[in-house]
């Protein structure tokens, strides 16, 4: 028991005392991931409008710019009134727009120099003019296209589309200010090279509609963290809107836009039960702590709900199989699950860093291998 207990104060030290589950970011990776998207956009002569959904914090804000203050794109009003009252002053809310919210994104709007909208309908349209007409406020609009992931947007290909956005062009409730398209299914991609053939797709779906529009000044605007870190350079763009990129996990690893190395995030977990004779050990980190996104089962099938590692972050033979609200259940060979005692500590990088990060009202900051400080996201709609 003595040997055992010595071998959790080895296997813990550098976390020793901390409650777990807690989200760690590793702030040296977070910073070169934001210089290399930062520099690229420069290199490319295109304008930078990261995401903040992923992180939400103003540190991480800054960093984007390179500790600077620069336009933003969020997706909930929380987060633009958030990072406004810090100072950002162009705001892109890449959700199409519910017309109950256009109130506060008119009371938002007055406090900075622009907020962006987003409508893919005219229905949507009609409403915007109506609250001009009781409100004389007026937005600024980007047109959402439908670049291939048929979440949402228009076809940038039917005439019905080049008729909405001269609509939105001529309303005096509406500035067109440009075409905005996200690549989500690159998320299906499964190597760098089907990812670079999406990038191609997004630039295209873009240019060809402002072709179509025949207003060379419309400002194409395109997305997606993995169509963003794959390709040299951008192209067929006029501004990129990454977010994630920013943490990166266990999926983007997977499926090429990144290597391991470059995911900036964990959640640190303890084994709270360990079963070699059932090849099982349990951690106190379940759906809460990691969310329950899927992997990237069309990659490997088998991937299980985040890369389970040892402190310093080198994967182990092991796969989380399974997460109940609490509890996350691993499965490995016996030997491996004997050299993983009750009260061991492990890290689990996560498969969507966005969904995990959300989990956690504050960040643990690591530098060196300690935790250095504390980030606080916002949180909300």
């Amino acid at each position: 028991m003595a040997s055992e207990r010595s071998q959790f104060s080895i296997l813990n030290s550098q976390f020793a005392g901390l409650t777990t589950p807690l989200f760690l970011v590793d702030r040296d990776i977070v910073r070169r991931n934001c210089d290399r998207m930062h520099e690229k956009a420069a290199r490319s002569g295109v304008a930078f409008r990261p995401h903040v959904k992923t992180h939400k914090t103003l540190e991480i804000g800054r960093m984007q710019h390179g500790g600077a203050i620069g336009p933003i794109t969020v997706s909930t009003l929380a987060e633009g009134e958030f990072f406004a009252a810090a100072g950002f002053r162009d705001i892109t809310y890449a959700v199409p727009i519910a017309p109950e919210k256009l109130e506060r994104v008119a009371a938002l709007a007055a406090k900075v120099e622009r907020v962006n909208i987003l409508l893919d309908n005219e229905r949507t349209l009609r409403a915007v003019e109506e609250f001009h007409c009781a409100h004389g406020a007026a937005f600024d609009v980007f047109l959402k296209i439908d670049c291939g992931s048929h979440r949402a947007g228009v076809d940038p290909d039917d005439p019905a589309s080049v008729a909405l956005a001269q609509a939105i062009a001529k309303s005096p409730a509406t500035r067109l200010r440009g075409a905005l398209a996200h690549a989500g299914h690159s998320y299906a991609g499964r190597n760098a090279d089907e990812i670079r053939a999406v990038a191609h797709e997004e630039s295209d779906a873009v240019t060809s509609f402002r072709d179509h529009l025949g207003s060379p000044d419309l400002i194409r605007s395109i997305g997606s963290t993995p169509t963003a870190s794959v390709v040299d350079r951008f192209t067929g763009c006029d501004e990129v809107r990454p977010g994630n990129y920013v943490f990166f996990d266990a999926y983007q690893a997977t499926i090429g836009s990144c290597a391991l190395g470059d995911c900036a995030v964990s959640v640190l977990a303890t084994v709270i039960g360990s079963y070699p004779e059932r090849r099982s050990l349990v951690l106190d980190a379940g759906a809460l702590a990691l969310s329950k996104d899927a992997g990237p089962n069309h990659v490997d099938p088998n991937f299980g709900y985040g890369i389970v590692c040892d402190l310093e972050l080198r994967p182990l033979p092991l796969k989380l199989v399974s997460l109940s609200q609490e509890h996350g259940k691993v499965e490995g060979e016996p030997s491996a699950i004997a050299r993983l005692p009750i009260g061991t500590m492990v890290r689990v990088i996560p498969n969507h860093s966005c969904l995990t990060a959300a989990m956690y009202d504050t960040y643990q900051v690591v530098a060196h291998g300690a935790i250095v400080e504390q980030w606080k996201p916002v949180r909300g709609w």
